[in-house]
């Protein structure tokens, strides 16, 4: 993919093969592959500061099948430790 961005820092990529140069609005600016990955998590960090705690905590708890093997054959406690490190990292507010 190419990578531009507008004005406002806005990120748009398109075809590597020129098929969708056309598309490209003459105020884009080009950018390189390490700089939409930063625009892109600049992004996804404003974006998470506006869910709340409780949202952030489903984002980050191991799957249902990954608790249950954990579980199994980690135990409760291994578990637990697990599950409070994501409470930890976002507690009630």
């Amino acid at each position: 993919m190419k990578h531009y961005k507008n004005s406002q820092n806005a990120l748009f990529a398109y075809e590597l093969d020129g098929s969708q140069d056309h598309l490209i609005p003459s105020d884009f600016v080009a950018i390189t592959d390490e700089e939409a990955a930063a625009i892109r998590d600049g992004h996804r960090q404003t974006w998470v500061g506006t869910l709340s705690y409780q949202e952030k905590r489903l984002m980050e708890y191991p799957s249902f099948v990954d608790q249950f093997d954990l579980l199994y054959h980690g135990g409760y406690d291994a578990w637990k430790a697990a599950i409070q490190i994501v409470k930890d990292k976002y507690p009630k507010v």
